[in-house]
């Protein structure tokens, strides 16, 4: 190819991901109440409906290593209702005016949703600022959730099929930082927990200068802010220190290798690389270079591994997107008479692959591709806008990050994907766990 068409594909190139951009801006309005809380609006007229969204900063590294669970227990605990709530009744009264309605725990912050018609968004809002305001935390409604989380605990770790894989991962590779217990905690802890620790956890932690409100959706700006500040005006600042860890894993210098015997059918690998916190430059080469591998049926590792070689059943590779430095991960089932250390050589030959050879121009240009196609997708629906726009604020302070993070991606180069593999992919820096059947015992 000559260096003018090399140059006017460029040019059309760079002129069409601009206008990609410039279609799919995302605008919004951002402020402070006196008391603390975080109020992000976003317009959008298309269709009646509206999300309203509120992010607590406290996920499971927030925890007492002595009383982990407490994040995911209070995303349970805060639709028992209120006292202008009934027991049980938010979800009802939810339903009943046309909304759905969920929430999520991580590692970092806990989120919480309504999507609602947009004529109930007054609703939404008494029914979000009653449970930061008024949470009924009582023995009734905590002995119940303690039999759910208990019973949650046995249905998706304990009891399920390779359930246990990402607590025994994170166990092995973090020894010192909180992200050495999963957000869904121990259900010791959560039994012996007594009434008064939860009712101190939330007020620490639930309160409106730990909190950011994100509505996106079929809304009038002002007339939001008049409500916004109607319902949550009012309610007091918190008093207490937010206890933010300030812990750091320290490097490591040697793989550490294990075997756990579970009650499945065939084996699984997972290598666990330690990685940057999200937000940094080199998470996105690393984000990209698992997009590469494994993301899709034209994948590195798919085609290879799964199709060509046939050792396995499903690979994949991904970074765990958390707010302190986490882990990128490399997961796999092995196909039945196929060895582990098989299938691990399969997936080390992948990753020397990207440390020693240089992406394809055409390689490339399809991994950005992708990685701009996934981004859009992300904030294709109100509930996701909402989500994204506190999570931008909440952890980097700039919530217009929903619309420039993808020149981040996009800064990207060949070589920085090629750097970060030989930079962090390495052997010293990994964990290896073998699952095998109980059988083989």
């Amino acid at each position: 190819m000559n260096t003018f068409k090399k140059a006017f594909l460029l040019v059309i190139s760079l002129l069409a991901f601009t206008l990609t951009n410039a279609q799919n801006r995302i605008d919004f309005t951002e402020y402070d109440l006196d008391n603390g809380l975080h109020v992000i609006l976003h317009k959008d007229n298309s269709t009646p409906i509206v999300a309203v969204t509120i992010s607590y900063h406290v996920g499971s590294k927030n925890e007492n290593p002595e009383r982990t669970g407490f994040a995911h227990f209070f995303e349970h605990l805060m639709f028992e209702g209120s006292e202008n709530i009934g027991r049980s009744e938010f979800d009802k009264i939810a339903m009943n005016a046309g909304a759905s309605l969920n929430a999520n725990t991580s590692f970092d912050r806990t989120f919480y949703y309504l999507l609602l018609p947009s004529n109930q968004l007054e609703l939404g809002l008494w029914m979000e600022s009653e449970r930061l305001l008024h949470l009924r935390i009582d023995s009734i409604g905590v002995e119940t959730q303690r039999s759910v989380v208990k019973e949650e605990r046995k249905q998706s770790y304990d009891n399920r099929p390779y359930g246990t894989l990402m607590e025994k991962t994170f166990s092995a590779a973090f020894k010192e930082h909180p992200y050495r217990w999963m957000p869904i905690g121990s259900a010791e802890s959560i039994n012996i927990a007594t009434l008064e620790e939860f009712m101190e956890f939330h007020s620490i932690f639930y309160v409106p200068n730990n909190a950011t409100l994100s509505i996106a959706g079929d809304i009038d700006v002002e007339s939001t802010k008049k409500l916004v500040q109607k319902y949550f005006g009012d309610i007091p600042r918190g008093t207490k220190e937010i206890y933010r860890p300030d812990i750091v894993e320290p490097v490591k210098t040697a793989e550490v290798r294990d075997t756990v015997y579970d009650n499945i059918q065939l084996p699984a690998v997972v290598q666990a690389y330690h990685i940057p916190a999200k937000g940094t430059p080199d998470y996105y080469a690393l984000s990209m270079l698992t997009t590469l591998l494994s993301d899709g049926e034209s994948s590195r590792m798919t085609k290879s591994i799964v199709d060509k070689q046939q050792k396995a059943m499903f690979v994949g590779a991904f970074p765990f997107a958390l707010e302190d430095p986490g882990l990128f991960l490399v997961f796999g089932i092995v196909n039945s008479g196929v060895a582990p250390d098989d299938f691990e050589n399969a997936i080390n030959e992948e990753i020397a692959k990207a440390q020693q050879e240089e992406l394809s121009d055409r390689e490339f240009e399809k991994l950005r591709n992708k990685v701009e196609n996934d981004f859009i997708s992300r904030n294709s629906t109100m509930a996701g806008i909402a989500e994204s726009l506190s999570d931008y604020h909440m952890y980097f302070g700039d919530a217009n990050l929903i619309n420039t993070e993808i020149d981040r991606y996009m800064a990207v180069t060949k070589a920085d994907i090629k750097r970060v593999a030989n930079q962090y992919l390495t052997k010293e820096n990994r964990v290896v766990l073998y699952y095998l059947p109980k059988q083989t015992l």
